[in-house]
């Protein structure tokens, strides 16, 4: 299975003054994975140390912080002898040894020769109270379920991951019908590891779903394993509602539908703590499209997406043949597959902050809005080969940006002021901007 983010750590291997790295990310996504097939191809040795439930570790982190006595501890509950050279120190599960978390700081000033990574779900995560935390001491990278590309390259379809990478826009038309069915196994599939191994190897979308309402399962052990209790039902309550909440025509995030009568401040916590664990992700609401963004974020309106369009399928109780069959897909829900999805590689592959922007007296609205250079870019999500874009016109007429992106079923255009790009090639949505 090939994961993009190999490259990240590749380079940070390569840079100098180097610091420890966590990457982020939450459960399930193949953080694990991802860092000891980067020990094992990328160094001679690793020494993998999890942290979960491991009262050696706890007490070992528990005592002094000398990172001598430490090595020769972790040699010891690793097996590997533990060559500053040529070995890789993997911390799996840090945030359930805090002590381990905060050792990260005096291996970057006192033996920084050692490569360290560290996983941390944002389920556990700095969420200790009292924990020291290694601010400016470690790096950070965020991991994501697969994107759209990596669904792929992981199902032997390389070739037409390529065309899209290279943006070979007349072969990517010629086999327009492929990508088509590809991508609605994605919706269906997912991006989340397990997932995506199973289907690629056995094609049977009824263990796949098993493995997705697994995966939801365990995310709901979590909520009360690792959050305040007296928040754990407002939790599960919020998390339940986001089906509707996106199968609404206005995606806004409305707290009616969480429970009447339900107030913001009623469930601020538990949104706090569900953004934080990396199972939900925002795009807010700008008031008006200037530079920056963040500047102009309305901070009380807000679209919330999950994080992987396969489990929001698998929450949806979408089954296979609704998804696969035709074009419905496409239209039916709403779009809300179809503007998850978008978000998803937005934010996965194209490592972009999406918002969105609505005007305050009227119906206009634009699905996403980015930042691009000192400007920004408008984009509208048409789930099908609709090609009407009035609140994007209206937007472009208003404010000039410098492009317009519309992400439909149509081919690659640049039509005057209005680039249209595939939903199936969306990930090329940088190279296309020149980002």
């Amino acid at each position: 299975m090939l994961r993009r983010q190999m490259k990240m750590l590749v380079d940070w291997k390569k840079r100098d003054g180097r610091k420890p790295l966590i990457i982020r990310g939450a459960r399930q996504v193949g953080k694990t994975w991802l860092m000891r097939e980067f020990g094992r191809t990328q160094y001679q040795k690793y020494a993998y140390i999890n942290f979960d439930g491991n009262k050696r570790m706890e007490r070992l982190f528990d005592g002094e912080l000398q990172t001598e006595r430490l090595i020769a501890a972790l040699q010891i509950e690793s097996g590997v002898s533990i060559d500053p050279v040529n070995t890789l120190l993997v911390f799996d599960e840090v945030q359930e040894v805090p002590g381990a978390l905060k050792s990260l700081k005096y291996f970057c000033e006192n033996a920084p020769q050692y490569d360290i990574i560290a996983a941390g779900s944002l389920l556990g995560v700095a969420m200790h109270p009292g924990t020291s935390f290694p601010v400016g001491k470690v790096d950070f990278f965020d991991l994501h379920p697969m994107d759209y590309l990596e669904f792929l390259d992981a199902g032997g379809n390389t070739s037409l991951a390529e065309l899209i990478r290279k943006q070979d826009w007349e072969l990517i038309a010629s086999f327009k019908d492929r990508f088509i069915e590809l991508l609605k196994q994605y919706y269906f599939v997912g991006g989340m590891p397990e997932a995506v191994a199973s289907f690629s190897s056995y094609a049977d979308y009824r263990q796949v779903r098993s493995i997705q309402q697994n995966i939801l399962a365990a995310y709901e052990q979590d909520f009360s394993k690792h959050a305040p209790p007296a928040i754990v039902p407002r939790i599960r309550m919020l998390w339940a509602s986001l089906p509707a909440q996106l199968a609404r025509e206005n995606r806004k995030f409305m707290y009616g539908l969480v429970k009447q009568g339900a107030r913001a401040r009623d469930y601020e916590l538990a949104l706090a703590w569900l953004f934080d664990s990396g199972l939900v992700c925002k795009a807010e609401r700008v008031s008006r499209p200037g530079m920056p963004l963040a500047a102009y974020q309305d901070m009380n309106a807000f679209k919330l997406f999950m994080h992987d369009v396969g489990l929001l399928a698998a929450m949806s109780n979408l089954d296979a043949m609704t998804i696969l069959k035709g074009n419905n897909v496409f239209e039916e829900f709403k779009g809300a597959l179809t503007e998850q999805y978008v978000h998803q590689q937005l934010v996965a592959s194209c490592s972009i902050r999406p918002y969105y922007w609505s005007a305050e007296k009227s119906s206009g609205e634009i699905d996403f809005i980015i930042q691009h250079g000192s400007g920004v870019v408008p984009i509208e999500v048409k789930a099908a080969e609709n090609l009407q874009a009035k609140s994007l016109k209206n937007f472009y007429m208003k404010y000039q940006p410098g492009h317009a992106i519309r992400t439909s079923m149509s081919d690659y255009r640049e039509d005057g002021w209005l680039i249209n790009i595939p939903l199936y090639a969306i990930n090329a949505l940088n190279d296309v901007l020149g980002m």
